[in-house]
């Protein structure tokens, strides 16, 4: 469907013919999107549902129930998730061991209306407003007021969990604040207010205070179209993005309106997500809906947490775990020619490293595991007719290739190693270059059959398997490589591979650790 440009600016934001997928559907009503930096799912809340469910590349499951309603979410710098709970009054943070705090439910000894949308700054202190639809049938728990007005709320960073939060505006300034961003400086804090159709910007003060209120945009209504302000976030320009009539309203930093991205359904929130950041995910009454844009969004403290926060190797942290049900393995290259004595590369000590290795037991033992687990075997063959014109000479790998005679379709060289021959129910897929996806079938299979996590093994570390974990990791694939499961010419090259590169787009294992996260 086309969008709505206003003013050039808007162009540079988002196609105005950029199309819109819908991600997921049949919900009650969709709230609070929020994406997981590192393992590359979205996070949503179902609310009238009682639901919170997770999208990723093998569909939508639910996560929690009851979620007590659960509206807005974040996450903080650590990683833990906050939520606004509607049936509770409460916002909460839950941390990764499913461990839940209540970080604030009252002001002067009266219950919180009920928290909508949080934000959450770089010192750590958490904003959130406290409209009362959470108070209303259907969307929270119907029950009486004990504030008689609606505010918006400041937890002051380090704050012990229940300690009275500090009201930031003037207690009767909005009817119904709903959805509330920084600019990217975090000098400047938007509020819209759903009743009063408009977004108030306001100066953050040295002590966390917002000052200096001002009418930013107003009359964000249409009589035709339903929908009002809700959600809102800010992209990394200064530009404010919100839910109103017919989708979402980009606004320039100044106050223009640059444009409206078109959504099927009335949406309610929004958030910025993929492996690049610029995928817009929207959530609008029974759906989700994705829509590729051209700008990412403000640098939250969440997308830069720290190391410790993120998916460490298992020596590193605590123990790995990996959904088999979105997993896939690939053995790549794992050919005579390439690994094996007598094979057209062994000159170069690539089965001396194979064996140094173990590679070849240790991924036999992996795919046996997988296949117990129903985990698809996708075997990567490099094949070349003899005559090489289907290859290319651009560089002196495939120069090489052709050089040695290897790799040939029908030879004993290009045939798969003993142990690692394609069993019945296994995949293959050919190549004729470095990487397993330039031009094979790879995705298209990995998508037939849900998968998103992708085991890599085979040779060589520092060439096939490298620039397969850096395409994937590209294309928002999470990338493990067991590093006892690959191989290369020598110890030097795959260490170079392994702890430099490889550390950058993968999560580096080991075969016994990876079986183990199997379960």
């Amino acid at each position: 469907m086309a969008h709505t440009a206003l003013d050039p600016a808007f162009r540079r934001l988002v196609d105005e013919h950029a199309p819109v997928h819908q991600a997921g559907s049949g919900f009650t009503f969709t709230e609070g999107p929020i994406w997981h930096p590192t393992d590359h799912y979205l996070l949503f809340s179902d609310m009238p549902a009682d639901v919170r469910r997770r999208l990723d590349r093998a569909g939508v499951r639910e996560v929690a129930r009851p979620s007590n309603k659960a509206n807005g979410l974040t996450y903080d710098a650590d990683l833990n998730l906050i939520a606004c709970e509607h049936a509770t009054s409460s916002l909460v943070r839950i941390r990764p061991d499913g461990t839940r705090e209540v970080l604030a439910s009252h002001y002067q000894g009266r219950e919180l209306n009920s928290p909508n949308d949080v934000c959450v700054a770089a010192d750590g202190a958490i904003y959130f407003t406290d409209p009362w639809y959470g108070r209303m049938p259907h969307y929270g728990v119907e029950r009486p007021r004990q504030l008689g007005w609606q505010g918006v709320f400041r937890i002051r960073p380090h704050a012990r969990p229940g300690e009275e939060p500090q009201l930031v505006v003037e207690r009767y300034t909005h009817s119904q604040p709903n959805g509330l961003c920084f600019s990217p400086d975090e000098r400047l804090m938007y509020v819209n207010d759903t009743e009063q159709a408009n977004i108030r910007v306001y100066q953050v003060a040295a002590d966390g205070a917002l000052t200096n209120g001002r009418i930013f945009a107003s009359g964000i209504r249409d009589a035709l179209l339903p929908g009002l302000p809700d959600g809102m976030k800010c992209d990394a320009e200064g530009n404010v993005w919100c839910t109103g009539p017919g989708g979402v309203w980009v606004f320039a930093p100044d106050g223009r309106l640059l444009g409206k991205v078109s959504i099927p359904e009335p949406p309610a929130n929004l958030h910025w997500g993929g492996a690049d950041w610029r995928t817009l995910y929207v959530c609008a009454s029974t759906s989700v809906y994705a829509v590729p844009v051209k700008v990412g969004p403000r640098n939250e403290p969440f997308m830069r947490a720290p190391p410790a926060a993120r998916n460490a190797p298992a020596n590193e942290g605590d123990p790995l775990r990996l959904d088999a049900s979105r997993c896939a393995l690939i053995i790549q290259d794992m050919q005579n020619d390439v690994v094996m004595d007598g094979g057209a590369f062994a000159p170069s000590g690539s089965p001396d490293h194979c064996r140094q290795q173990n590679a070849i037991p240790n991924i036999a033992r992996l795919a046996a595991r997988c296949r117990a687990l129903g985990v698809p075997v996708i075997h990567v063959w490099f094949l070349r007719r003899a005559d090489a014109r289907d290859m290319t000479l651009n560089a002196p790998l495939f120069e090489g290739c052709v050089d040695a005679n290897a790799m040939i379709e029908g030879t004993w060289g290009a045939e798969p190693v003993p142990g690692l021959e394609a069993q019945p129910g296994d995949h293959v897929v050919r190549k004729a270059r470095m990487s397993a996806w330039e031009g094979t079938s790879l995705e298209r299979i990995l998508k037939a059959e849900g998968r998103s996590i992708i085991i890599e093994t085979g040779a060589w570390t520092n060439m096939s398997i490298e620039h397969t974990a850096r395409t994937g990791a590209d294309k928002g694939y999470v990338m493990v490589i067991p590093e006892d499961g690959c191989s290369t010419m020598n110890a030097d090259w795959h260490r170079a591979s392994i702890d430099y590169a490889m550390r950058n787009v993968a999560l580096v294992t080991t075969t016994d650790e990876v079986i183990a996260a199997l379960g």
